[in-house]
């Protein structure tokens, strides 16, 4: 895996409108690397937000599209000091080093899930878009952009 610059962009483009996440490359080194290689094989393209709920999380990343989708590996958890809050990206999961290729995006501030589930990412832009996601709406592309 090629190394991933400190602050890097990805930008997934969904039928609701674009949404800008800045990755936390320091904080969930692991996590970050499997979802960029991901991104790189354009995994995510075309897969759809199978769950979403309202003032919660929406969630997609599932090559199924039911929920119970995969990688043929799983990551270790990588719990660190960064709190769930508006527009946090985590890693869904089964329970501890579970985590695959699903991910959410939280619409509020959530501490129940602080340090149970690897936040690896935050929306920096789009979060209109975030709260605007309906379950069936479609990842049309998530793509790595460059830093300004």
């Amino acid at each position: 895996m090629q190394s991933v610059p400190t602050n890097q962009r990805v930008k997934i483009s969904t039928t609701q409108g674009d949404i800008v996440l800045e990755l936390k490359v320091n904080d969930a080194p692991g996590s970050v690397a499997s979802f960029v290689a991901l991104v790189r094989r354009h995994f995510y393209d075309g897969l759809y937000f199978h769950r979403v709920v309202p003032d919660f999380v929406a969630q997609g990343g599932d090559p199924r599209g039911d929920g119970s989708g995969s990688t043929d590996y799983t990551l270790r958890s990588e719990f660190g000091d960064l709190r769930y809050r508006e527009g946090s990206v985590g890693l869904a999961s089964a329970g501890k080093d579970t985590e695959s290729c699903q991910w959410f995006i939280t619409h509020t501030p959530t501490p129940h899930l602080d340090g149970r589930y690897t936040i690896f990412a935050q929306v920096i832009s789009g979060m209109s878009t975030v709260h605007h996601l309906e379950i069936g709406d479609k990842i049309v592309a998530v793509e790595l952009v460059a830093n300004p």
